[in-house]
């Protein structure tokens, strides 16, 4: 399903968006050396639900899942780089941190990630790692514009990724979002422009490039969920929920 919104449902979307960044601003301060990854899950479930939102991850069960997933944030370390299940692990001095959260507040949802390094021992490659992201994701955001189409958001994010030196996964990416998290059309991390759907305003996107330093190739570990570089290479995560506006792309999920 492809659901295009109206203006009051994506003003709705704003807000959604506007706690997606704030509660990932929050944690992103909170996730310091010897942090608990169940601490930081316990922190996004006070949050969550403090804003009166519900969670799209507790009760979500996929068919590439071994679900429900039964928590409220997803938290990737290190060579982990999708779908991080938290669990009893307490963050070390320059271990890779992804926080993936996404909510529905008023019936409509936003979805974001973030990548950064915990500690003072920053590793380069972990810092290239996050940049390329980044830069991609800037990317993708520039070419989301009306009557683009998705492959040229795909271009743009692959591009920049693959001039990066990364090899690019394409299992996972980017997706519609709306009044749930998971909607078509499903954005490739690369792919050929000029192809694929036309966007139009009130179309809602959350683009996520993520890379791993030497592989294309992921892994699941034995929770059935968190996805792992086949190689135990560092990765990183960095996604941001957009609406389609007759002017371009507008990012919802940044911090106020």
């Amino acid at each position: 399903m492809i659901e295009i919104l109206t203006p009051a449902e994506v003003a709705r979307g704003r807000e959604t968006g506007a706690l997606v960044g704030h509660i990932l601003h929050t944690l992103k301060g909170r996730s310091t050396v010897g942090t608990n990854l169940l601490d930081i899950d316990r922190w996004a479930k006070e949050m969550i639900l403090g804003a009166g939102a519900v969670s799209c991850y507790v009760d979500y069960a996929p068919s590439f899942g071994r679900g429900p997933f039964g928590h409220y944030i997803c938290t990737a370390v290190n060579d982990a780089v999708l779908h991080g299940m938290p669990h009893d692990y307490t963050l070390a001095d320059g271990d890779l941190l992804t926080l993936d959260l996404a909510v529905i507040l008023d019936g409509i949802a936003a979805d974001a990630a973030i990548s950064f390094v915990v500690g003072q021992t920053q590793p380069a490659e972990s810092l290239a790692l996050i940049d390329a992201t980044e830069r991609a994701l800037a990317a993708g955001i520039a070419a989301a514009n009306p009557g683009a189409r998705i492959g040229d958001i795909s271009h743009a994010i692959g591009t920049v990724l693959e001039e990066a030196g990364y090899p690019v996964n394409t299992e996972f990416g980017g997706h519609g979002i709306g009044s749930t998290m998971h909607q078509d059309p499903h954005v490739v991390n690369t792919g050929r422009p000029g192809r694929g759907f036309t966007l139009r305003p009130g179309l809602l996107l959350a683009l996520e490039p993520w890379v791993m330093a030497d592989t294309d190739v992921l892994v699941t570990d034995a929770d059935g969920w968190t996805l792992r570089s086949a190689t135990g290479a560092r990765t990183a995560h960095t996604e941001h929920t957009v609406a389609i506006t007759e002017h371009g792309a507008e990012i919802l999920t940044l911090p106020r």
